[in-house]
């Protein structure tokens, strides 16, 4: 009995002394994990042939051992002891490595690896490290505004659950913000949760703003530690309203245009460069000394030359703080004499002038009848022609749209004049008699005849131009007549005659008889006078025929004696 109880001993004896020995030669060994994921450690030991179990635990702060799972090498059971903090969460392999899943900050511990024999305890330790990487970095608490020259909190830089803890690190525009003593103060806070021993970081930022810090970007971040060493995580950025004070003011006239004309409306708006722009002003008007306290702005309805001056505004807290600006109200008056409509006599004289009064030079056209007179109209000795509608029109060419004209309507008014002219017709058979008339309104004519004649035609009439015209008639009168033309408009009635003698007719034709006869008979003797030298000519041709025709025959009776002589000597 004594043979058998003496291993069961020694094996008691080994696992009481076992947390003080280690296997020479072997260092620290230790495992990184992400927080969640799954713990693996292997044993590290290299399994004795006469292995009778493996068995893993860990070491409490104050040393003492806590055993957590066992493996027997001869029956390939695997026990897991009753460690609340780890049920479940156990894998033991058959070559003795140890998972530990949903790995927690709680599993930050050394743990043993021990192989036993029956007598021998051979032990590796492994120290495990859990890592958690924090959330991204919020500014949050963010302050609305921020005023120049105030120490004022930014913001707080929050991290959530980080194990181990981060440090957060302020930047501005990129560069970071190291304390500075009423310039830049930074507060550090570190919480854990109890449960998870996760970390929380905060870091509060005092600043002290300046203008330039206008549209600056403000950030923070966190560097914290993982399995693969360092890392930094950054926020968001953050731009903050920067309020300072005005430092000055401008005035301006909306809306903006290049000159101002009388029966305008005008708005001066007053601006302050501070932020928030200041709200309410006192504006000065010319010749007011005092002040109306207005919004940022004032407004002018229906301006009038007198508004002409210098304008004023200034902060309500600060009247020294003031800009001005000058405002000219442009004019022009026109004044036409006469105007209207206006009736005049011909020949009368008519002065015209046309008086311009405006703020700076004008431009002045005359039209008549919608043509551009080349200068002003002037009328010492009225006539019809000078009668139409007259427009004098004057412009600023700097101040658009100020324009003015009058018109004048002149009438020329005159009695019926009256001219009376004839033509005779060559061929002496009718007279056109002529009547021209002169006069405004325009006259009617009526033509009368006295004696015996007959009116070719009915009266017509020429156009009426610049209060003339005339009426013709044709009349061929076989004895002398009197032609009448009578003219009448509403300021006379005018009458003039014509005396149109028939003998001029008569003698007309009878020299026109005359002169067909002597054409005629001298047409006679010119023929007689050919028909006698072509009979004298044809005459004298016949005679000279015969004498030709002799001499040939001659000519032949000699070629043939000259024949027959030839012939005989041969």
């Amino acid at each position: 009995m004594a043979s058998k109880a003496a291993p069961s001993c020694r094996l008691v004896f080994c696992l009481l002394i076992s947390a003080a020995v280690l296997r020479p030669g072997l260092g620290l060994y230790t495992v990184s994990s992400t927080y969640g994921d799954t713990i693996i450690m292997p044993c590290r030991l290299d399994v004795p042939q006469n292995l009778m179990f493996g068995k893993w635990k860990y070491e409490k702060p104050d040393g003492s051992p806590v055993f957590i799972a066992f493996r027997s090498s001869t029956k390939k059971s695997v026990q897991y002891d009753d460690v609340p903090e780890y049920k479940d969460r156990l894998s033991l392999s058959e070559n003795y490595t140890l998972s530990i899943s949903n790995a927690r900050i709680s599993d930050e511990k050394r743990f043993v690896c021990m192989l036993v024999t029956e007598d021998n305890v051979f032990e590796a330790p492994t120290i495990v490290k859990v890592f958690k990487q924090p959330s991204k970095p919020e500014i949050v608490s963010k302050a609305p505004f921020l005023e120049t020259e105030q120490l004022k909190k930014l913001g707080d830089c929050i991290s959530k659950d980080s194990y181990p803890e981060g440090n957060i690190t302020w930047y501005r525009s990129g560069r970071v913000l190291q304390p500075l003593e009423g310039v830049v103060d930074i507060v550090i806070k570190k919480e854990m949760d109890p449960v998870t021993q996760l970390y929380t970081m905060t870091s509060s930022l005092e600043y002290k703003t300046t203008k330039a810090d206008i549209q600056m970007p403000f950030t923070c971040s966190v560097t914290y530690y993982g399995p693969s060493g360092q890392k930094t995580v950054y926020s968001e950025q953050a731009v903050f309203d920067i309020y300072y004070p005005t430092e000055q003011v401008t005035i301006q006239v909306l809306p903006p245009r290049s000159a101002i004309k009388e029966g305008d409306n005008i708005t001066l708006k007053c601006l302050g460069n501070g932020n928030p722009p200041p709200e309410e002003f006192f504006f000065y008007l010319p010749g007011q000394p005092e002040g109306i306290r207005s919004s940022n702005t004032y407004t002018l309805t229906d301006v009038r030359r007198n508004a002409t001056g210098d304008y004023r505004c200034s902060l309500t807290d600060k009247k020294s703080m003031i800009a001005s600006t000058s405002i000219t109200v442009h004019y022009l008056d026109l004044s036409l004499n006469p105007s209207g409509e206006v009736t005049k006599q011909i020949g009368d004289a008519l002065p015209v002038s046309c008086t311009i009064s405006a703020s700076r030079n004008a431009t002045v056209v005359w039209m008549k009848d919608n043509t551009r007179l080349k200068s002003s109209p002037s009328f010492s000795s009225l006539q019809y022609q000078d009668a139409g509608n007259y427009v004098c029109e004057t412009a600023l060419q700097e101040v658009e749209g100020l324009k003015k004209r009058e018109s004048l309507t002149l009438i020329v008014e005159g009695k019926p004049q009256i001219r009376m002219t004839k033509i005779i017709d060559p061929r002496g058979l009718s007279k056109t008699v002529i009547c021209h008339v002169e006069g405004f309104p325009k006259p009617a004519i009526q033509w009368t005849i006295t004696g015996s004649g007959s009116v070719i035609n009915q009266a017509k009439e020429s156009p009426y131009i610049n209060g003339k015209y005339y009426s013709k008639i044709i009349i061929s009168p076989e004895e002398n007549v009197t032609l009448t033309c009578t003219a009448e408009n509403q300021l006379e009635r005018t009458v003039n005659s014509l005396n149109v003698s028939a003998n001029e007719n008569r003698e007309k034709v009878n020299d026109q008889a005359k002169l067909i006869v002597g054409i005629v008979v001298g047409l006679l003797l010119a023929a007689l006078v050919a028909g006698v030298v072509y009979w004298l000519y044809m005459k004298k041709s016949k005679t000279a025929s015969k004498h030709v025709n002799k001499d040939l025959g001659n000519l032949e009776e000699n070629k043939k004696l000259e024949e027959n002589n030839h012939k005989t000597e041969a």
